[in-house]
């Protein structure tokens, strides 16, 4: 048994971390893996939440704090993770662990920085810049980003401004802060490590607080998120590589809102 579990995950230093999954998991590959070194995984109560133990020792983030999470449901998401690892530790198949580890080594320090990025999103959301053409194309973004928006302005008085091409366009100050009124500024650390990573992979924070309202589920997200790409690849073809990355990526966003949705569980 090793004395520090930490050291797993502790491997996941900036030189050998990457903010996309795909990267990530390119540069991992260079590393041996640990073996799987334990039997039990266990979750357990304590003053704090739930912690994970593996063989009744408490597991450790990369910041050597104790892995506690909020609920119960949370905690057994990551302990799903440990329990499915085989005959070695792979980080890169430990979404929801990742997303404990960031969420009580940073995301806990520096909550309101990372509240500010998921709006600053919205003052630039990718809902609201559309294209020129073709026609069809413009069609369909109507027909499905504009209920998405129309939904933000109903239920949170946060209207945005629509701009046609990529030129920048400042949003409404009455907007964004409608959107970080939504949003919920005494969020828990890993709901908003959970819902930043929506942000990023999305590049939609309307997107993010539609799922993290159960307006939307994942997979509309998801798909509302690649509607340009979809419509690119239906009339060129599909990239094998990029929809590598995409199933890549679509692991890490269903892992948010799994995390998200055990956070709402009564423990």
């Amino acid at each position: 048994m090793r004395d520090e579990l930490s050291d797993i995950f502790g491997s996941f230093t900036p030189e050998h971390s990457h903010e996309d999954p795909v990267r990530r998991a390119q540069i991992q590959m260079k590393r041996p893996l640990p073996k799987r070194f334990y039997t039990a995984v266990t979750v357990e109560a304590d003053d704090n939440g739930y912690a994970v133990k593996l063989d009744g020792r408490g597991v450790k983030t990369p910041g050597k704090n104790p892995l506690v999470l909020p609920t119960r449901p949370a905690a057994e998401l990551v302990a799903a993770e440990w329990r499915a690892q085989v005959e070695v530790i792979d980080p890169e198949r430990m979404p929801a662990t990742r997303l404990a580890n960031t969420a009580i080594d940073a995301v806990a320090d520096q909550a309101e920085a990372v509240f500010e990025d998921i709006v600053r999103y919205s003052g630039s959301d990718m809902l609201c810049y559309r294209a020129d053409g073709p026609e069809r194309l413009v069609e369909r973004q109507r027909e499905r980003w504009d209920p998405v928006l129309g939904w933000m302005a109903e239920t949170h008085g946060a209207r945005f401004i629509l701009v046609e091409g990529v030129i920048h366009q400042e949003q409404p100050s009455e907007a964004t802060a409608a959107f970080a009124r939504a949003l919920e500024p005494n969020l828990s650390p890993l709901s908003l490590a959970c819902l930043h990573v929506v942000t990023t992979l999305t590049g939609s924070a309307t997107l993010t607080l539609a799922l993290k309202d159960r307006y939307l589920s994942v997979d509309e997200v998801w798909a509302l998120a690649h509607l340009d790409e979809d419509w690119t690849d239906e009339h060129w073809g599909v990239d094998p590589e990029a929809e590598a990355r995409r199933a890549k990526r679509f692991v890490e966003i269903s892992a948010a809102a799994a995390m998200l949705e055990a956070l709402r569980a009564a423990s």
